[in-house]
């Protein structure tokens, strides 16, 4: 056995190893990282605006919403200086809660009522000034309400000037 291992040739070990260069970036080697992440942001952004609800979801396009919503409170009749105003103002709140649902999706604003309720609209309307008829809250609870003619209008005019700011 001993002829076998001289006949062997020795084992080389290299002398040093070569340090391992860290990789340079070329000039335009950080072009592909920033395309990734341009084409990362806008598919988030697509995706994004994809899964918001949009104006036009409901009904059609924001005008066409505007004239209905208008049309419909033409439409409601309106009580005379003898008659009870509780009716109308129950379908007036529930025509602005429809138009705050298709209008607002995201904000639960049928949930809101009394001084709250009148906050809300005239946080998104200050110049309708619909918290001084705390009336259209309080009128359909009252067992005897009546409106005479120029509150009735007032009343009238400040919800179409409401619903004319949001679309």
């Amino acid at each position: 056995m001993s002829q076998v291992l001289e006949s062997m040739h020795p084992l080389l070990y290299p002398a040093t190893t070569p340090p391992v260069e860290t990789a340079r970036l070329l000039p335009y080697d950080w072009l592909l990282p920033a395309g990734l992440l341009l084409a990362f942001v806008l598919v988030s952004l697509w995706l994004y605006r994809r899964s918001r609800p949009n104006d036009q979801t409901a009904g059609g396009q924001p005008d066409s919403q505007l004239s209905e919503a208008l049309n419909q409170l033409q439409q409601l009749p309106r009580p005379g200086p003898d008659d009870q105003a509780g009716p109308w103002l129950q379908q007036l709140n529930l025509l602005l809660k429809r138009f705050c649902a298709v209008r607002y999706p995201d904000i639960a604003s049928h949930r809101l009522s009394g001084r709250e309720w009148l906050a809300f609209l005239d946080s998104r309307c200050p110049a309708a000034g619909l918290t001084r008829w705390m009336i259209l809250v309080q009128g359909s609870y009252q067992p005897d309400c009546r409106l005479d003619e120029n509150d009735i209008n007032g009343l009238h005019n400040a919800i179409a000037t409401w619903m004319r700011a949001h679309v």
